[in-house]
């Protein structure tokens, strides 16, 4: 079997492990890398090839923060494949993270640490700001940025023979009570990553209502607490080092400390072998780790609200036809 696959990554952390990883799987597919900086995609492609010689790797560069780089790689993959199997839609910013360390300690005194700890819930903030086409740059990124290359490619994903999957790494950290759809940018808040993947979870239940008869599928995965660039911004290096043989004990009691890229992207590649048709539309899939290092993956409820997901698809739509009539110069 040949299969084309897409993957918005950073070049690193999940994004390099899932790719590794679904060669394991399967070596004849085709993947490609899709990511904001060629020469890091071009490294990864080297990577990749270094331990599997004889895959099919090819990249492609877009910037989700940025519709228009984001019409031009729709475009362009337009013209070079004839459908899409797979779209892991991975990329992700959260930018300058603050932790609240007077909110975890409360959390340490009411014995709610752990659950702060393995959802980041009211101990992370970030400061966001717009970019250059006006939209709130965490949104524009973490969400709407894919929500363009979804629609573009419409075409490669909708009434093939075979199903195709949109899989969106969403989070733990995705909360009802940092999501506004009066404020659906998240520009009025400091949750703005929180905010972002809690729309991921909404979007991907209203697409599969929209798309499941055209034999398009959406899922959407936790990768749980991975140590990667993003997370290292967080704290300083240092710190993080002293704190990891906390974080290994940690992860007896909180599973979702997955840790290692490898671990994280055990979700992402469960759903590869899976039937979508069996798949719960309303379920989020957790990477989890064993405190004796076992992973699997675990199967919870997304806590959305079916007309909030819908009110939400039509401010997107709404958004998306504003940006089109901008860029109609780089429409077919």
């Amino acid at each position: 079997r040949s299969a084309l696959y897409l993957t918005p990554c950073r070049c690193s952390g999940v994004g390099l492990a899932l790719c590794r990883r679904l060669l394991e799987e399967d070596g004849r597919i085709h993947l490609c890398i899709a990511c904001r900086n060629a020469e890091k995609s071009e490294a990864t492609r080297n990577l990749i090839l270094a331990a599997h010689p004889a895959a099919q790797v090819s990249t492609v560069e877009v910037d989700l923060g940025n519709l228009a780089s984001v019409l031009r790689v729709t475009r362009e993959l337009r013209c070079r494949f004839q459908r899409l199997d797979f779209v892991y839609l991975n990329a992700g910013i959260m930018p300058n993270p603050h932790v609240n360390f007077k909110a975890l300690w409360h959390g340490l005194l009411t014995g709610r640490v752990l659950h702060m700890l393995t959802t980041a819930e009211g101990i992370m903030t970030q400061t966001d700001r717009l970019n250059g086409d006006g939209l709130q740059e965490v949104f524009a990124t973490n969400l709407f940025g894919h929500f363009i290359l979804v629609r573009q490619l419409e075409s490669l994903l909708c009434g093939n023979e075979k199903p195709s999957r949109l899989i969106w790494t969403s989070s733990s950290n995705a909360r009802e009570s940092a999501f506004s759809l009066s404020d659906y940018q998240h520009a009025k808040g400091q949750e703005s990553y929180s905010s972002s993947k809690y729309a991921t979870d909404l979007t991907s239940v209203v697409l599969n209502r929209k798309f499941n008869k055209q034999g398009l599928y959406s899922s959407v995965v936790c990768p749980g607490l991975v140590m990667s660039n993003m997370t290292y911004r967080i704290l300083p290096v240092f710190l993080w080092k002293l704190l990891m043989p906390i974080m290994w004990l940690i992860r007896f009691f909180a599973k979702t400390y997955t840790l290692t890229p490898y671990n994280g992207a055990e979700a992402h590649v469960w759903l590869f072998k899976q039937k979508p048709e069996y798949l719960d539309a309303l379920v989020k899939y957790h990477s989890c780790t064993s405190g004796l290092g076992k992973n699997y993956v675990e199967p919870r409820k997304i806590d959305v609200d079916e007309e909030t997901a819908e009110k939400l698809y039509q401010k997107l739509l709404e958004l998306e036809k504003q940006a089109l009539e901008r860029y109609s110069d780089l429409l077919d």
